[in-house]
C-alpha cells in the first residue's frame, strides 16, 4: 500500500487524522494534512481508505499494491 496527499487540496476537515493517527496528522498553525507513513503496514489498510474515502477534498491518494 502506498499513499500520497495533495496539501493543495486539502481543506483541514481533518478526518484523516481521526480515522488513522498512525498514517496522518494535521499542521498545528492550518490543519493541512501531514502525511506521517506512506507505506503503512497492512493492519492499517481498512482505516486508511476510509480516510481516503470521507476526504472532502479528495486530497488522498490510495495505491493498494505493494
Amino acid at each position: 500500500m502506498n499513499i500520497a496527499v495533495d496539501q493543495d487540496k486539502c481543506c483541514g476537515a481533518g478526518q484523516c487524522a481521526l480515522l488513522a493517527p498512525e498514517v496522518f496528522d494535521q499542521g498545528e498553525d492550518d490543519g493541512i494534512v501531514i502525511l506521517l507513513n506512506p507505506s503503512p503496514a497492512e493492519r492499517f489498510r481498512a482505516a486508511v481508505r476510509e480516510a481516503a474515502d470521507v476526504c472532502p477534498a479528495s486530497a488522498i491518494t490510495v495505491d493498494l499494491r505493494p
